[in-house]
């Protein structure tokens, strides 16, 4: 039956709130069930092509729609908490929607019961905020391979992703990149690039050196670096001849390289006059001209530009730029750099990283973190292979997650996992933050917050099959007697030093699960008033009708 939004539905007070916190129900106990090592999978019907079957929160969370509208926008709220933890950490999803669902029904019980609610949703954030602050001082460094890639085994949940995740964190460093690819074999593979890395080839067949290969490889070669089109042969002969008597190699980075100066280098590239390979800069646009400064300061050269007052022809080999190799093959360049620039790359990386803060779209972010890449250690390809479609889309939501918690784990460090670190603080914190409440409402706020930390560490222990309420109890014993680092590894069911296990979550991650569910579910218990649509239901002659007029109008042009 198909549906046509007209009228408007206004719900208040008790009515309006018991309808969000059931969408809201919903969306969470959908979630929920994926948490933890023992965390169960969700299906999802697609109108095309195989089901997915994930154990990713966000993906699940943006799937579910719900008929009742009221009901619906309750879905939609607590669909914006796990897509914040999404875009803030890359993870945490799950946990930061256990926890708003936790707050949001206790908080509810609170209201009706005659608390004010904005004082309510005013303790809810201070606690939050001492908590948040509390884990970022408790967070430990990461120190080495090994902490990368038992956060990586814990986001994943998976021992082999853990490992290949953590052998491309540690090749390609801070500044490099790791994407996940889809590969046609059934096993899981890792390439690395190192060095600045162009999508562009010679633009002549007759540069390559090596036939079998299809690449030309020049060796310390010097770097001309231009937003040119280098079209007239003359422009760079001067050039040309200095270098013949140096017996240097050529890489020229132009806007392009056409008519006779083509001509010329190609002859004498093949008399062995001089080894000259010709490609032309990446990019469109305004971003050709980012990319191509991008490649002078990597390598020391001078960019060439009217604009700057320097021309083709004036050019001489102190403005060329230096690298230790480049490997040029039909659609692919790599320069190798040779560390004499490293300051000035250091500099443009952190110009980039404040452009990319700044920037008003994900594309432009993508973007500018491919550059930072590109400068700073080269990028790591995971290809991924699977022996199903809907396998190997499980796996690249699984890559993207536990890298996302390697990239928060060098960001603020890390904290025992398994909801430990939230269980511990239940306990430890509690006194604090009742005493920095300014009154009751508030105190009972912040009694609400922190309620819910204990309930990460719960449906870990319920999606193994054991009691929430007994495991939960146990950790913070644990904690009191053994310290901050101990609770229960659900994997083989028992309880450990987690740290020394190498059961641990980024601080990052947890602290926005906090920050993002104490934001929403505050929200919704302030709420008083709830205006939607009313859908009116279309039978089979009204569409049919609606289909008529709709073609009539066409055929009159209208």
């Amino acid at each position: 039956m198909a549906t046509e939004l007209n009228s408007k539905r206004v719900s208040f007070r008790e009515d309006s709130r018991r309808k969000l916190v059931a969408g809201i129900n919903k969306v969470a106990n959908a979630v929920k069930v994926t948490l933890g090592p023992k965390g169960r999978n969700v299906v999802l019907e697609r109108n095309y092509g195989a089901p997915e079957i994930v154990n990713d929160g966000v993906t699940i969370a943006r799937e579910i729609s719900l008929p009742d509208p009221e009901e619906n926008v309750g879905a939609r709220l607590i669909q914006e908490v796990a897509a914040k933890s999404d875009s803030k950490a890359g993870d945490g999803t799950t946990t930061s929607t256990i926890m708003t669902q936790a707050i949001v029904n206790n908080g509810m019980k609170a209201v009706t019961s005659g608390v004010n609610p904005v004082a309510l949703n005013l303790g809810i954030r201070k606690a939050a905020r001492m908590i948040s602050d509390e884990i970022t001082k408790r967070a430990k460094p990461v120190t080495g391979i090994d902490d990368l890639k038992n956060v990586a085994t814990i986001a994943s949940g998976s021992i082999e992703m853990g490992r290949i995740i953590a052998q491309a964190a540690d090749k390609v460093g801070d500044t490099g990149s790791t994407v996940v690819e889809e590969s046609q074999t059934l096993v899981d593979e890792i390439e690395f690039t190192e060095g600045l890395t162009i999508d562009r080839g010679y633009v002549s067949p007759y540069f390559v050196k090596d036939q079998e290969r299809q690449i030309a490889e020049l060796v310390n070669p010097r770097i001309l670096v231009t937003d040119a089109k280098i079209e007239n042969v003359n422009e760079i002969v001067p050039l040309l001849e200095q270098l013949v008597k140096s017996k240097e190699p050529l890489l020229i980075v132009a806007d392009d390289v056409t008519g006779e100066a083509l001509s010329a280098l190609v002859v004498n590239k093949m008399r062995g006059v001089l080894d000259v390979v010709a490609i032309k800069a990446p990019g469109f646009g305004n971003r050709r001209r980012e990319y191509t400064q991008d490649i002078a300061i990597a390598t020391g050269a001078t960019f060439v530009a009217e604009e700057l007052g320097i021309t083709l022809d004036s050019v001489t080999t102190e403005m060329l730029g230096t690298a230790d190799r480049a490997v040029i093959a039909k659609e692919l360049t790599t320069i190798v750099t040779d560390g004499k620039q490293q300051e000035a790359i250091d500099a443009r990386i952190n110009q980039l990283r404040r452009e990319q803060e700044a920037a008003d779209t994900d594309f432009d972010r993508d973007k500018c973190t491919e550059r930072i890449a590109a400068l700073g250690g080269g990028i790591a390809r995971i290809k991924v292979g699977a022996a199903t479609e809907t396998e190997l889309m499980d796996k690249k939501l699984r890559y993207e997650d536990a890298l996302n918690s390697v990239d928060s784990a060098r960001e603020l460090g890390i904290v025992p996992g398994g909801g430990a670190c939230l269980a511990h603080l239940q306990i430890s914190m509690a006194d604090e933050i009742m005493e920095a409440m300014d009154n009751d409402d508030e105190r009972a706020g912040a009694n609400i917050l922190l309620q819910s930390l204990g309930e990460p560490a719960m449906q870990v222990a319920e999606n193994a099959g054991i009691e929430g309420a007994v495991i939960l109890t146990k950790i913070q014993e644990l904690g009191k007697e053994k310290g901050f680092e101990w609770g229960w590894d659900a994997g083989p069911c028992e309880f450990c030093n987690l740290m020394e296990r190498g059961v641990i979550d980024p601080a990052k991650v947890t602290i926005n699960a906090i920050e993002n569910s104490a934001s929403v579910a505050g929200l919704v218990l302030t709420t008083e008033c709830l205006v939607t649509e009313i859908p009116i239901k279309m039978t089979d002659e009204m569409k049919q009708q609606m289909f008529d007029q709709q073609n009539m109008a066409a055929g009159m042009g209208m």
